[in-house]
């Protein structure tokens, strides 16, 4: 079924800037209800959740989906420091503090979806169940890396690590780099059928935002010099993982095995869907959401 063109944020979705602890965000927020927060990924903003907010909304939540920090029109901290996993998650919680009193559903896509797999293990309290979507859990990911050969899919970042040479290749011939990868890696063939690529172009042409959002992955790389697999804590939250499986960049491998570290958790693979997995799918993406947190909520 073809993807509808994408909603207008007329009919009650509302913009608006929040002050998570130390940074400025821009959120869309739409809907009344329990809290839900969806975490966008790299090279996204909130735009990427454009199909499942109005589900949400509908079913009778209270949707947050926030412009990560350095993302699109949210401040852009100077620095790779700034963006190292615990600053983010700080974000998050404090994100959910002014938003959801204190307590809400998260999901996370990419980026999105490491920063809730942090999130929840540092603050459990905080959320009342997590959906993660093509995001590798932090210990699955360094079970992984050398033994079955997903550093070759994790080349990319590794070329992200070099100052100032990314950021060109990126913006050459007009985001050329980005159009490529949309196209030959989101499989729905409607989901940039009403020129929804210009979102993420602008949102990506923010200035500063394209250095920030590359800073993830600087951070990230310091970080593992410092951090091992001691530092991943059990999750107690009730999971969902949803996984396209013709992600091009995540082997399938990382969404097996993971009870070892996640204490509830229901796994749904997706064959014919890939890393984009809210746009392959977007429908079922929202409804096994929807479905997902009802049975907490009874609704």
């Amino acid at each position: 079924m073809p993807n509808p063109a994408p909603p207008s944020t007329a009919d009650g979705w509302h913009h608006e800037d929040v002050l998570a602890g130390g940074v400025r965000l821009h959120v869309v927020r739409a809907g009344r209800g329990p809290g839900v927060v969806l975490l966008h990924g790299f090279p996204e903003c909130w735009y990427s959740w454009r199909y499942q907010i109005g589900a949400l909304a509908d079913a009778g939540f209270s949707v947050i989906a926030p412009d990560m920090r350095g993302f699109n029109t949210s401040e852009k901290p100077h620095g790779v420091r700034a963006y190292e996993i615990e600053t983010l998650v700080a974000d998050v919680v404090a994100l959910v503090d002014r938003t959801c009193e204190g307590r809400a559903f998260l999901v996370g896509h990419d980026w999105g979806g490491i920063v809730a797999w942090y999130a929840a293990m540092r603050h459990p309290e905080r959320f009342a169940k997590l959906v993660i979507l093509n995001a590798p859990h932090p210990a699955a990911f360094a079970r992984d890396f050398w033994t079955t050969r997903q550093w070759i899919h994790s080349l990319y970042a590794f070329l992200f690590q070099v100052p100032r040479l990314p950021e060109a290749l990126i913006r050459a011939r007009d985001w050329r780099a980005l159009d490529e990868v949309f196209r030959r890696e989101v499989y729905n063939p409607d989901a940039f059928a009403h020129g929804e690529f210009t979102h993420y172009k602008e949102a990506m042409g923010q200035p500063g935002a394209l250095t920030s959002a590359l800073h993830y992955y600087r951070a990230a790389l310091r970080r593992s010099r410092r951090v091992g697999v001691s530092d991943v804590r059990p999750i107690e939250v009730p999971t969902l993982l949803l996984w396209g499986e013709r992600d091009p960049h995540l082997r399938t491998s990382l969404a097996v095995g993971l009870e070892r570290w996640v204490k509830d958790l229901t796994v749904k693979r997706v064959p014919e869907a890939g890393h984009w997995l809210q746009l392959d799918e977007p429908e079922m993406v929202a409804r096994e959401m929807i479905g997902f947190f009802a049975a907490t909520t009874g609704r």
